[in-house]
């Protein structure tokens, strides 16, 4: 996971930013609707459970979360369908890219991702050419600060977790995606900060840019379909060099 939580730990930042203009909230009050449809009981429903605990990490409002699952439930349902989307595809320099998209209008979901591809230099593959190079984890990070490793180690096999990793004052910790939620409380009730928790998609294999240049245009490629409205998430394969991240985090 070389440089990944660092990384991971520059999106949550922009993600906190997106929370405050209220754009992510939006987008994960569409996930917790999907999610709702199999079930509003957190308990019984393990994605919806997954989802509550992203959508705290970033202090979604709990009438957001409520709403949002009564209109999954069929309370308040304004008639919306949404489909679940994957497009898969390669950045410049050869990064991996995977865009999950929920729309409720296909045709204007892939033009406008395919746009987005198109005005990067990015190429879009077919369903399972990038994909099969990724695993659905859960992924915790915590701030290093004040925190033992043998501690959270401890905590972290006790509760189904997989592994953990020190990097840029950052733990990063792995979980099967059942797993996260028991992980996340465990260390929550230890009284140690985590700063993000979700499941996601970690890549095998990551593409190293050293090029500021293409990094660059890479990362702009997926701020641009993240800011689309259908967009929920866009995962990577990419790794950045030591010095394009401390450039980032300096920020």
């Amino acid at each position: 996971m070389a440089g990944h939580s660092k990384w991971a730990n520059i999106k949550h930042r922009k993600a906190a930013k997106d929370a405050k203009k209220g754009k992510i909230y939006s987008k994960i009050a569409r996930e917790i609707t999907v999610a709702a449809r199999s079930g509003g009981d957190p308990n019984a429903n393990p994605s919806l459970r997954n989802l509550l605990v992203k959508a705290r990490g970033v202090n979604m409002p709990t009438d957001n979360i409520e709403r949002a699952i009564k209109k999954g439930t069929g309370e308040g349902n304004d008639g919306v369908q949404f489909d679940e989307i994957v497009y898969e595809g390669y950045a410049p320099g050869g990064v991996a890219v995977i865009v999950q998209a929920l729309t409720e209008n296909r045709n204007r979901t892939a033009s406008e991702v395919r746009h987005a591809f198109t005005k990067a230099g990015a190429n879009m593959g077919t369903a399972g050419s990038v994909s099969r190079g990724f695993k659905r984890r859960g992924l915790i990070t915590v701030p290093a600060e004040g925190v033992t490793e043998d501690r959270l180690m401890e905590l972290v096999l006790e509760n189904g977790g997989d592994d953990l990793e020190l990097e840029g004052g950052t733990y990063s910790i792995t979980t099967e995606p059942l797993a996260l939620v028991a992980v996340a409380e465990a260390i929550r009730a230890a009284g140690i900060a985590v700063d993000s928790s979700e499941v996601t998609m970690i890549p095998d294999l990551y593409t190293t840019l050293t090029d500021p240049g293409q990094a660059k245009t890479v990362l702009g490629f997926v701020e641009a379909l993240e800011d689309l409205d259908d967009v929920q998430n866009v995962y990577t394969n990419l790794d950045l060099s030591d010095d394009i991240l401390s450039s980032m985090e300096s920020e």
